[in-house]
């Protein structure tokens, strides 16, 4: 039998685009968030655990100044509108930040299945641990998955594969519309803290609404 060329395609599903942040905005935002929960008052100001779903040590909100002094909100702009053009050669002409909230989680903690409002939404790391612990039982290292970030969509069918996961790293960010279905692992063996920062906002609907 000769030579086949082939290409296998994975091309359905909803588009995720994985960028880096900038080291100076990691800095900055780290600085303020170190400083915010040495705060206790502010802290509790910008709690916004009771407006989320996970079962976390802490989550507060960005006020919008420190987005505007530190860079996150015009880098979140600029790749929202990268994104939007590579994917549908289409330019955003509103990019409008409904909310960004950092969370701290910690050894045994976790974030259930959920999604997000707005149409445009985001995830990534500002610092995490050394280790993540490892399994309970005698398993594959490999196979362990504390403290991973997985995005859901589809049904686990023959040649389909319906969780992306994502081991995190800092500097990692990854964009993704907002109905995409997503959870955080728990992690264990450390007292180490594992910080996320997140967003939603909203786009052109004449551009999101695609019926």
């Amino acid at each position: 039998m000769s030579k086949v060329d082939f290409k296998v395609m994975r091309n359905f599903g909803p588009s995720v685009m994985k960028v880096t942040i900038p080291e100076d905005i990691i800095n900055k935002l780290n600085i303020y968030i170190d400083s915010t929960i040495e705060n206790k008052n502010k802290s509790s100001e910008l709690n916004y655990g009771k407006n989320l779903v996970g079962d976390v040590t802490q989550e507060f909100r960005l006020e919008e100044k420190i987005m505007k002094d530190t860079g996150w909100g015009n880098f979140l702009a600029s790749c929202t509108r990268q994104w939007i053009e590579i994917e549908m050669g289409k330019k955003i002409s509103e990019f409008k930040i409904i909310d960004s909230w950092v969370v701290r989680q910690f050894e045994n903690e976790y974030n259930p299945a959920h999604w997000h409002g707005g149409h445009i939404s985001g995830a990534g790391y500002l610092k995490i641990p050394k280790s993540f612990g490892q399994h309970v039982q005698n398993k594959n290292p490999e196979s362990y998955k504390g403290g991973n970030l997985q995005l859901i969509h589809g049904a686990n069918m023959f040649l389909c594969r319906s969780i992306l996961d994502i081991v995190p790293k800092v500097g990692d960010f990854y964009f993704f519309p907002n109905y995409l279905m997503h959870t955080v692992l728990p992690f264990k063996g450390t007292k180490e803290e594992r910080r996320s920062i997140s967003f939603n906002a909203f786009i052109d609907e004449k551009i999101y609404n695609v019926y």
